[in-house]
């Protein structure tokens, strides 16, 4: 059975000036110097990035924006290129957050066209993938799921994967404070891998990582990642405190 490394990732959301993102940085580091076997990922707001990722340096914590536009320059006015994230030291960028769905009217198509470009351009994504509550309750969670995975993926090829995980995030579960039980996670997660599988191979889909977004905290990881097809976390609030972070990453890492 293959192993797939866990992901965890912090999403700062519009919090923290540079000051604030760098005294996190410097005290996560020694938190997690000696956790092994996991991914470890942190996503200041655009302002704070090249600070950040001056202060990664030499660690193991790679750094990541929160969103990308779909092409290299242009008269894209608030927008940034994926070769400015590379350019300040990010490795990743999130892409599909429920919020720039939402709030910003981000589609589908546009989402597709962003991830290809991203992963042309060498950057690792983050694709967030997730339903409503009224969805869910409406029994469309996964009718959603499918378009959000057909739609968004479907400009990849099989090599892309090495540098695409996808995040399920009930969007009913974010900043909300319920989380999804681990069976809920598991169930989604299993569907969303069994539609990769469908839609590329099984090769793809269970080499493929999918996190799991929504009121994850220290005292619920452990569960979650217990669940085989959560791979690891998008952590939104309790990635602002370095101490609560880090007690994340080593639940997901097993320790």
């Amino acid at each position: 059975m293959l192993v797939r490394k866990p992901l965890i990732a912090g999403n700062w959301k519009m919090f923290k000036v540079v000051g604030e993102a760098v005294a996190t940085i410097e005290a996560l580091k020694p938190l997690v110097a000696d956790v092994g076997g996991v991914d470890i990922v942190v996503c200041p707001p655009f302002t704070a990035l090249y600070a950040a990722g001056q202060a990664l340096r030499g660690s193991a914590v790679e750094l990541g924006a929160q969103n990308v536009y779909k092409e290299a320059k242009g008269a894209f006015t608030g927008e940034i290129a994926p070769q400015m994230l590379l350019d300040v030291g990010c490795a990743w960028a999130i892409i599909g957050h429920s919020e720039r769905r939402k709030i910003f009217g981000e589609t589908d198509a546009l989402l597709s066209e962003k991830l290809r470009f991203a992963v042309d351009t060498g950057l690792k994504v983050m694709f967030c993938i997730g339903e409503t509550l009224e969805e869910r309750q409406g029994g469309q969670m996964n009718d959603v799921l499918s378009r959000q995975v057909g739609e968004g993926l479907a400009k990849l090829s099989a090599s892309d994967f090495e540098r695409v995980a996808l995040a399920y995030e009930p969007v009913w579960a974010i900043g909300t404070g319920v989380t999804a039980t681990p069976e809920q996670a598991e169930e989604a997660h299993a569907y969303v891998r069994d539609l990769v599988r469908r839609q590329f191979d099984a090769t793809i889909a269970e080499g493929l990582r999918i996190q799991y977004g929504g009121s994850v905290k220290p005292d619920n990881a452990a569960q979650l990642i217990a669940k085989p097809n959560v791979d690891g976390f998008l952590v939104g609030g309790a990635s602002l405190d370095a101490r609560d972070f880090a007690a994340i990453v080593k639940a997901g890492a097993g320790g």
